[in-house]
């Protein structure tokens, strides 16, 4: 038996990578009901202050496809109390490279006064899609 019954997270997912199937992987091995959230691309403009590469649409449908997930919603807003309240799950995964942030500190007090875990996976070192658009930059100024 799985040790949470209703999985969370979220992410943008552009550039689909190792790293992002790595969290959505062992996230389902935690728990028996995975509900992923893709951030849309105002809300990645938002809070990364960054375009992406692959319009949201896209980026939905990709994580759409993948077979660990078991329901995938829009991310409009940062506010994972938020999502706790209208999804009711018992655990929510994340990156490390989040871990000890003032957000997901303040967050993680929050969830658990209602009896929510937060679980954070070690970040794929080397692979981002961060680091994806820089090689690709550098690739298309002919610096390969």
């Amino acid at each position: 038996m799985k040790k949470y019954k209703i999985g969370y997270t979220t992410g943008v997912y552009d550039l689909f990578h190792i790293g992002h199937l790595n969290i959505l992987k062992n996230a389902k091995e935690l728990c028996e009901y995975l509900i992923v959230g893709v951030s849309t691309d105002e809300l990645v403009m938002e809070y990364k202050s960054k375009k992406t590469v692959i319009p949201f649409e896209e980026r939905k449908q990709i994580i759409e496809a993948i077979k660990y997930i078991d329901e995938v919603i829009v991310q409009e807003d940062m506010d994972k109390y938020g999502a706790w309240e209208k999804y009711h799950f018992d655990v929510l995964f994340h990156g490390d490279d989040w871990k000890n942030s003032s957000l997901y500190n303040e967050m993680e007090e929050k969830l658990k006064q209602v009896g929510v875990d937060l679980v954070f996976f070690p970040y794929t070192k080397g692979t981002s899609s961060t680091e994806l658009k820089r090689a690709l930059y550098t690739m298309s100024e002919g610096q390969v």
